[in-house]
C-alpha cells in the first residue's frame, strides 16, 4: 500500500473540524501583521523622504498646529494637538498640550477627561486620574460618564466598593449605561459575587448584545458554575464576532477542562499498551 504523501498528511491535519478556528486565526495573525508592517514600512518611507506630513496623524498635527499660531488662546487647538500627539505615540507632548488647553480653561470637560485617561493608561498613576475624573464630576454632575470613567480609576486603584458606589450613580443618570453595567459586573467577578455579576451581563447584553465585555464576564460566570460547555460556547460566539488570540487561549483551555478524562483515559491506553507490547517482546525474546 502505498504510503500517503506529507502534503496529504498536512491537509488532512488543517482540514480537520477541530484544527479549522486554529488554522484561520493563523492566517488572520499573518494577515494583520503584514498589514501593520506593510503600513509601518509606508510611514518610514515618507520620513525618510520627508514628507512626514502625508502621515494622517502627522498631517492632523501640523494643520492643528498652523492654526495654533491664529488662535494660540483657543483650548479646543491644543486638545485636538494632544489628541493626535497620543496617536503619534508622543504621550508626553500630548500631555502638555492638553495641560496647556487646561491652563486657558480650567473648567475644560474634554480636556479634563482626556488628561485623566492618559493619566490612568498611559502613565498608570490612578490618583491623579481620580483628582481629574472628579473634577468633572465636580463641573457636569449631571453627566453619567465621568462617574464612569472614576469607577474604572477606581478600580484600577483596588477601591472596589468605591467604584462601585461611582458607576452606581452612573447607572442613575442612564439606566441603560451598558459599559458601566458591565464593568459593575466585573467587579462582581472580582468579588466572588458572582449572581451579582451574571445579572449585570446578562443586562448588559439585552442592551447591547455585542458588548464584549459582559461576553467575557459571562463566560467567566459560566466557567465559575462549571458549565464549561456554556462558557465555551459564549467564546465561540466572541471569536466569531472579533477573533481574538486570548479567546482562543481560553476556549481551548476550557475544552481540556471538559475533555480532561479523555485525554487521560487516552495516556493511560497508551502507556499500558506500550508496557503490553514490551513484556510481550521480552517474553518472545
Amino acid at each position: 500500500m502505498e504510503e500517503a504523501s506529507g502534503l496529504h498528511n498536512f491537509l488532512e491535519i488543517v482540514t480537520k473540524p477541530d484544527n479549522i478556528p486554529i488554522v484561520a486565526m493563523l492566517i488572520l495573525v499573518i494577515f494583520f501583521t503584514w498589514l501593520g508592517l506593510r503600513e509601518a514600512f509606508k510611514n518610514d518611507k515618507l520620513i525618510e523622504e520627508g514628507r512626514e506630513d502625508e502621515i494622517p496623524n502627522e498631517k492632523a498635527k501640523t494643520e492643528f498646529e498652523e492654526l495654533l499660531k491664529q488662535y494660540p488662546n483657543e483650548p479646543d487647538l491644543h486638545l485636538f494637538v494632544g489628541m493626535s500627539l497620543l496617536r503619534l505615540r508622543d504621550p508626553r507632548a500630548a500631555l502638555s498640550a492638553i495641560k496647556k488647553a487646561i491652563d486657558i480653561d480650567p473648567n475644560h470637560i474634554e480636556a479634563r477627561t482626556l488628561l485623566g485617561y492618559v493619566e490612568l493608561e498611559v502613565r498608570g498613576d490612578a490618583d491623579a486620574a481620580i483628582k481629574e475624573y472628579s473634577k468633572v464630576i465636580e463641573l457636569r454632575p449631571d453627566l453619567p460618564e465621568p462617574y464612569s470613567n472614576l469607577a474604572v480609576a477606581q478600580k484600577k486603584k483596588g477601591e472596589l466598593n468605591e467604584a462601585i458606589v461611582s458607576l452606581n450613580k452612573a447607572l442613575e443618570r442612564k439606566p441603560d449605561f451598558a459599559s458601566a453595567i458591565t464593568t459593575r459586573g466585573g467587579i462582581f467577578a472580582e468579588q466572588n459575587k458572582w449572581d451579582d455579576a451574571r445579572r449585570d451581563f446578562a443586562a448588559a447584553l439585552k442592551i447591547d448584545p455585542q458588548d464584549q465585555g459582559a461576553l467575557q464576564g459571562l463566560a467567566r460566570v459560566l466557567e465559575n458554575d462549571r458549565d464549561y460547555a456554556g462558557a465555551q460556547r459564549v467564546l465561540a460566539q466572541l471569536n466569531s464576532r472579533s477573533p481574538n488570540f486570548v479567546y482562543w487561549l481560553d476556549w481551548g483551555r476550557l475544552g481540556l477542562i471538559r475533555f480532561w478524562w479523555i485525554l487521560l483515559s487516552i495516556a493511560i491506553a497508551l502507556a499500558l499498551g506500550g508496557r503490553f507490547k514490551k513484556a510481550r517482546t521480552e517474553a518472545n525474546g
